[in-house]
């Protein structure tokens, strides 16, 4: 199996960049709509329609959603690409179509999306809702989990660009976690198909991505989705899309985020499940908060009337303006950071940092300053 041409056979054009909203994938679903596939569930906070789309006959229930935080729509992309192979008619798509029912919900919170933020219009995480039920996009949710009664849940996400695979400055470019069921983090029959699973993936994406694979925290939070959802004895998988060198827009991040649902049926389909993989899936590296998206070392400044030399860096802030993303920097830290990468770095070896304000690089500040007087950065890159 290509999985490289598959992406590129099937990738839908239509949707690209960190900003996907409902009326992006509106008309997606309409056109899927042959046969009554897309439902509507219900509304959100502002209104907004949530859908669901259905597809498949098999006896393996699976139940997807992508954008329970509406600013992390990576996922949401690369469901769109899953579908658009699952239509086609090859023999992979009907083996598929076989075994599972897939039930996706491609934005589960349309108003987080169209705000672009993590939580919802009434400032809730909803992935921090699933005991509560506070909201009505938990509430349809769990209404459709009930209903469904799944055999297998994925979960999502987008990861921050601050995380690495481990500690040696290899961004966690896709993560996974097997949610824990009870505090002692216990191993049961349910959590151990999902870390099967990631494991099988990891084994896999690491001839794409090597090192760049990450494990999340498995820290027990009942009021977290995947944790409820495994405590109710349905193998759950949260899957993170992260950082890929320079794909600020997630466009291949987003490839390997459709390879990891692909390998994920296979595996499933294959019954390849039956062995403990725990081992492999521990050997995956934790994700750690590691990563500034830029980074400036050596750098000469004037601390209190001494010339010091020091480091400093500086992170995206992704602002939603006239309904398009931009990505300014800010300036975010100064100090030796021996433990931390950048994405971006430069090594100024010793030349004098100033700005138009002051010699000193403020925290808060955008990341728009000199070296020497006569390298010009601008929003944290130089500025041919």
């Amino acid at each position: 199996m290509n999985l490289e041409q598959l992406f590129t056979q099937y990738k839908e054009p239509s949707i690209s960049g960190r900003y996907v909203t409902l009326d992006d994938i509106k008309p997606l679903l309409d056109k899927l709509n042959t046969d009554n596939q897309v439902q509507l569930l219900g509304k959100s906070v502002l209104g907004e329609s949530i859908y669901n789309y259905q597809i498949g006959t098999g006896a393996t229930r699976v139940y997807l959603w992508s954008q329970m935080h509406g600013n992390e729509s990576t996922t949401t992309k690369a469901l769109f690409d899953f579908i658009n192979l699952l239509n086609d008619e090859t023999d992979f798509a009907k083996k598929m179509l076989e075994t599972f029912t897939f039930l996706c919900i491609p934005i589960l919170n349309p108003d987080g999306a169209r705000l672009y933020t993590r939580a919802n219009a009434n400032e809730i995480d909803l992935n921090r809702d699933s005991q509560n039920l506070t909201q009505p996009e938990s509430n349809i949710l769990r209404k459709v989990f009930e209903q469904f009664k799944p055999h297998y849940c994925f979960n999502l996400h987008d990861q921050r660009t601050i995380f690495g695979a481990g500690t040696d400055g290899k961004p966690a470019t896709v993560s996974f976690l097997a949610p824990s069921y009870n505090e002692e983090r216990d191993v049961n029959d349910v959590r151990l198909k999902a870390i099967n699973i990631i494991a099988g993936i990891n084994e896999e994406l690491q001839k794409y991505i090597p090192g760049q694979i990450g494990r999340f925290d498995d820290s027990f939070n009942i009021n977290c989705i995947g944790d409820t959802f495994q405590f109710l004895g349905v193998p759950t998988i949260l899957f993170e899309a992260g950082h890929y060198p320079d794909d600020y827009e997630r466009e291949i991040t987003r490839k390997f985020i459709f390879f990891s649902l692909i390998l994920s049926f296979k595996l499933i389909s294959e019954n390849d499940l039956v062995d403990n993989r725990f081992g492999e899936y521990l050997n995956i590296s934790q994700n750690n908060v590691v990563f500034y998206d830029f980074m400036y070392k050596n750098v000469k400044i004037n601390y209190d009337g001494i010339e010091i030399i020091t480091n400093f860096v500086a992170q995206y802030k992704e602002e939603l303006i006239e309904n398009k993303i931009h990505f300014n920097a800010y300036i975010v830290e100064v100090g030796e950071l021996e433990k931390y990468f950048g994405h971006y770095e430069y090594d100024a070896k010793g030349q004098e940092y100033s700005d138009d304000f002051s010699n000193f690089p403020k925290v808060g500040q955008k990341a728009n300053f000199y070296l020497n007087k006569n390298v010009k950065f601008v929003n944290g890159l130089i500025k041919s």
